[in-house]
C-alpha cells in the first residue's frame, strides 16, 4: 500500500513538475509539498505530515479549510446556472454586490466583478483615468498590487524590476512613511507621517496635481512588510486628495475581509475610498473572485454611455455564489470582530516571544495580518536579509524557512520577513502552537545576531 502510495505521489509530482510552471521562483530543483487534504488551519501532505497553516495560503483562506457551506452553495449554483455571460443577471450576483455594499466603507454601492485583485486594480485604474480625464497615478514604495503590467506598474515591490521597460507608463511613487526604517530618520510616528506627508504634497506639487487621477495605497500594508501607517497618515492623503480633485483607491486585495479586524483595512483610519479593489477573501479562496466597488458619483459618469470594461468572467454566477456563502460565514461566526480579539492576543503572545529571542527587531499587525521582521542587531537594526535579497543573502532565513516546514509549519518567508496571518478562525492554543513552531525556529536566527 505504502508503495502505491509512493508511486501516486511520484506520478503527481511528475506531471506538475513537467507540464507547469511555479509562480515567483526558478523552475529548476523544485521540491513542493504535494498536498491532499485540507481542514480548517491545517493542511496535510500524501506522507501524511501535518502543517499549520500559519499565513492563510497567500492571506487568502480567511475561513479556513473544507468548510462544507461553501461546497454546498458552489454545487448548488452549478447544477442551477454554470455561467452566462456578464449582460445577464443571477441571483448570485445581486446578493453578493448588495451584501458589499451593505458592509464597505462612504457610498461605495457599486461593484464590478473580476477574476481576482490584479485585474481588479487595473480597472480601477482605468476608471480613474476615465472618469477624471487625467493620466497620472501616485503610489508608495515597498507596495503590492498585483502581477499584471499595469498593477505591477502601480506597485513598488523590486518583483517588477525585471519587465519595468514594459510596464505601463505615467505612475509616480512616493515614500513609504515606515516609522521603523523612515527615510526621514523620525524620532515619533507622529513626526515619520508629517514628513512623508509634506514629501507627498512636493511630489504632487511636482507632477502637477492636475494631471493625477488617483492615488492607490492598500488598506493596510500586506507582503511588503505589514509595514504600519502612523496615525492620521490615510486621512490626510484623502485631504490632499479631495483638494486636488484626486481619486482616492484603496487596495483591500489582503486587507479586505475581516483581516485587520474590520471588514476592510481603510476602516481602521477612518478613510472613505472613492475606489476600492477587493479579492482573496471574498471567497476565502475557494474560487477565484475580485472586484472593484465605486462611488455613486463615479457609477453615474457612465449612466448615458458605455463603461468601457469588460472581462468573459465577470460576475461568474459560481464564484459569486461562493462569495455569498463566504459572506454568511464571516457573519454568522463573527469573524471580523473574532479577527480583533485574536489580533490582541497574538500581540501579547509576540511581545513574550521578543523577550526570548533578539533576533525579532520589529512586530508590526493589525488584527490578523502581521509578520515579524528580523535583525542581526535591535539597536543597528540590520536586517537578517537585506530588502529583495538574492538566494546567498538569503541564506539564515532560507534556514528558518526550511526548518518551519521540518516542524510542521506553512507560512510565507521573504526576505527578513516571517509573516503570521493564519486563518480568522484559528484559537488561541493554536496560536500558541503556531508561535512555539516559530520560537523554535528562530533559534537560527538568534544564532546570526551580533
Amino acid at each position: 500500500m505504502e508503495q502505491v502510495l509512493t508511486s501516486e505521489r511520484e506520478e503527481i509530482v511528475e506531471n506538475n513538475l513537467q507540464h507547469t510552471l511555479f509562480s515567483w521562483q526558478k523552475q529548476a530543483g523544485l521540491k513542493p509539498l504535494v498536498i491532499n487534504k485540507a481542514e480548517g488551519v491545517y493542511i496535510w501532505d500524501m506522507n501524511g505530515k501535518r502543517y499549520l497553516d500559519f499565513s492563510s495560503q497567500l492571506v487568502n483562506m480567511n475561513i479556513g479549510h473544507g468548510h462544507p457551506a461553501i461546497a454546498e452553495a458552489v454545487y448548488k449554483q452549478m447544477q442551477e446556472v454554470s455561467y452566462v455571460y456578464p449582460g445577464m443577471v443571477t441571483k448570485a450576483r445581486g446578493e453578493l454586490a448588495k451584501k458589499l455594499a451593505e458592509v464597505a466603507p462612504g457610498n461605495l454601492t457599486k461593484t464590478l466583478f473580476t477574476l481576482g485583485g490584479a485585474d481588479a486594480i487595473e480597472n480601477a485604474i482605468k476608471l480613474a483615468r476615465l472618469h477624471t480625464g487625467r493620466h497620472k497615478i501616485v503610489a508608495l514604495y515597498q507596495s503590492y498590487h498585483g502581477a499584471t503590467h499595469g498593477a505591477m506598474a502601480a506597485g513598488g515591490d523590486p518583483r517588477k524590476l525585471q519587465v519595468d521597460a514594459h510596464l505601463m507608463p505615467n505612475v509616480v511613487h512616493v515614500e513609504n512613511p515606515h516609522f521603523y526604517r523612515c527615510p526621514w530618520h523620525s524620532e515619533t510616528p507622529e513626526q515619520c507621517r508629517d514628513r512623508a506627508i509634506e514629501h507627498l504634497e512636493r511630489v504632487v506639487g511636482y507632477e502637477g496635481p492636475d494631471n493625477i487621477a488617483a492615488m492607490i495605497m492598500e488598506g493596510e500594508s500586506g507582503t511588503s512588510g505589514c509595514i504600519k501607517y502612523p496615525p492620521g497618515y490615510l486621512k490626510k492623503v484623502k485631504q490632499i486628495c479631495e483638494k486636488h480633485g484626486i481619486l482616492f483607491i484603496a487596495d483591500e486585495v489582503m486587507s479586505g475581509f475581516g483581516r485587520t479586524g474590520k471588514w476592510f483595512g481603510v476602516q481602521n483610519h477612518d478613510v472613505e475610498p472613492d475606489l476600492l479593489c477587493f479579492a482573496k477573501g471574498a471567497t476565502a479562496g475557494y474560487l477565484p473572485l475580485g472586484g472593484m466597488m465605486v462611488s455613486e458619483e463615479i457609477a453615474r459618469t457612465f449612466d448615458e454611455k458605455p463603461l468601457p470594461l469588460g472581462l468573459t468572467y465577470s460576475a461568474h454566477p459560481v464564484s459569486c455564489a461562493a462569495g455569498v456563502a463566504v459572506m454568511e460565514v464571516y457573519e454568522k461566526e463573527n469573524l471580523v470582530e473574532r479577527a480583533a480579539e485574536l489580533g490582541k492576543y497574538m500581540e501579547e503572545r509576540v511581545a513574550a516571544l521578543m523577550q526570548k529571542h533578539p533576533s525579532i527587531g520589529d512586530f508590526r499587525n493589525t488584527g490578523l495580518l502581521g509578520c515579524l521582521e528580523l535583525v542581526k542587531n535591535r539597536q543597528t537594526k540590520v536586517p537578517m536579509a537585506p530588502w529583495n535579497a538574492n538566494a546567498t543573502e538569503m541564506k539564515i532565513m532560507s534556514q528558518l524557512h526550511a526548518r518551519l516546514f521540518e516542524l510542521g509549519m506553512y507560512t510565507m518567508v521573504r526576505w527578513n520577513y516571517v509573516f503570521i496571518c493564519p486563518p480568522l478562525t484559528i484559537t488561541e492554543a493554536q496560536i500558541d502552537e503556531g508561535l512555539e513552531i516559530i520560537s523554535e525556529a528562530l533559534k537560527i536566527a538568534d544564532a546570526a545576531c551580533n
